[in-house]
């Protein structure tokens, strides 16, 4: 007699795909000192095995193949700072897989350690970069090594080294707040980095980071406002990423295309640390320690398969948690066609439970941007 399939796994499977991105941290070490940062263990010095990227290789291929290469996100402390030996032999186990379309790898850098041979070894390895930089030098100031100086001179010679190698890069920048009053300033100078694309990830209250003030829903919708209105006057020179995803969905929306927006399921994002460890739902768990989930881990690599350790997701207390949250913003939140739901780390460290719904990621990084459109509507309207 056949049991019945649980309702937990079923309720997942309506919110999650398969994994389309797996987050690799080869080492917890980060040459910088951001002074927002939310990584508990960045001035340790703890580094991946070759065993345990052979064995997320050899978990990657058990993976059903969608056609679409799974992103391997290199993701640190800084991923640069193992050194390109190291990194070389992390990279050589997903070689085959690479070679036939199924994984690609993406690098999250600081650039301060960009050298000509760095870019020889990314090109090697068709690596896209992306850099975080949180715009000029004023704006940028939080960026600081280990004792205390500026990093932003050093950033931009790594820049320049990817440039002189014609190797294409996004940006991710922090927007606290300094950068939350300036857009104009911020985007004018991104776009002369010669950045194909930008995110902005407006400061939150996460991991380590707690005693700061994150911008506020109103400087947010100001933001966001200034920032909309500056890529229609400047499309051409930079794509932010926000922005292009409301008007995917927009576009989508108005063209009849709304089921294509909705068949989207959430990724799982599982984030693979040094050890092999194994957090689902959001990379900034990793390293979390909390009292009602204990350390967030799902399991080990080096003990079970990556495809058997997101194949019982359903099964974690936490998850069941944040699938009880991604209901009740469904059933509640007007913003929630667009947004999909918090995310996970913002609701723990914010509000203490994943059953939780609204954040202020969410105020600011989704409702704001959605009502900064609604306003600038508004006002052409009665122009």
């Amino acid at each position: 007699m056949r049991s019945r399939p649980s309702p937990w796994r079923a309720r997942y499977q309506q919110r999650f795909a398969a994994p389309q991105t797996v987050v690799v941290q080869p080492t917890t070490w980060c040459n910088l000192d951001c002074r927002y940062c939310y990584l508990p263990f960045r001035k340790l010095n703890h580094q991946m095995s070759p065993e345990v990227a052979e064995a997320l290789a050899e978990a990657v291929t058990q993976f059903e193949d969608s056609g679409h290469p799974i992103g391997i996100v290199w993701h640190g402390g800084e991923p640069l700072a193992v050194g390109q030996q190291k990194f070389a032999v992390l990279l050589a186990p997903f070689e085959a897989l690479r070679r036939a379309g199924r994984v690609h790898h993406y690098v999250q850098t600081n650039a301060t350690l960009i050298s000509d041979t760095w870019c020889d070894l990314l090109a090697t390895y068709d690596v896209q970069v992306g850099v975080s930089i949180d715009g000029p030098a004023v704006v940028n100031a939080e960026r600081v090594d280990l004792r205390g100086k500026p990093a932003f001179d050093r950033i931009l010679r790594g820049i320049t080294r990817l440039r002189e190698h014609g190797i294409p890069f996004s940006v991710i920048s922090v927007v606290g707040a300094t950068g939350i009053t300036m857009p104009e300033d911020l985007l004018e100078f991104l776009a002369t980095l010669g950045c194909h694309s930008v995110g902005f990830n407006i400061e939150e209250i996460e991991g380590v980071n707690t005693d700061r003030w994150p911008p506020t829903p109103v400087q947010a919708e100001e933001f966001w406002q200034r920032t909309i209105t500056w890529t229609r006057e400047h499309g051409a020179a930079l794509a932010v990423r926000e922005v292009e995803r409301l008007a995917e969905y927009l576009w989508l929306t108005r063209s009849g295309q709304r089921a294509e927006w909705d068949r989207r399921l959430l990724d799982p994002i599982p984030t693979v640390s040094w050890r092999g460890d194994v957090v689902l739902l959001s990379p900034e768990l990793a390293d979390t320690t909390a009292p009602e989930y204990g350390d967030f881990t799902a399991g080990n690599i080096l003990d079970r398969p990556l495809s058997e350790i997101v194949r019982n997701a359903h099964r974690l207390c936490y998850v069941r948690e944040f699938l009880t949250g991604l209901d009740r913003c469904e059933a509640e939140c007007e913003f929630f066609d667009f947004c999909r739901g918090a995310q996970a780390a913002n609701r723990y460290f914010e509000n203490g439970s994943l059953t939780t719904t609204e954040t202020n990621y969410c105020r600011v990084s989704r409702q704001a941007l959605v009502t900064a459109l609604s306003t600038l509507a508004t006002k052409e309207a009665a122009l």
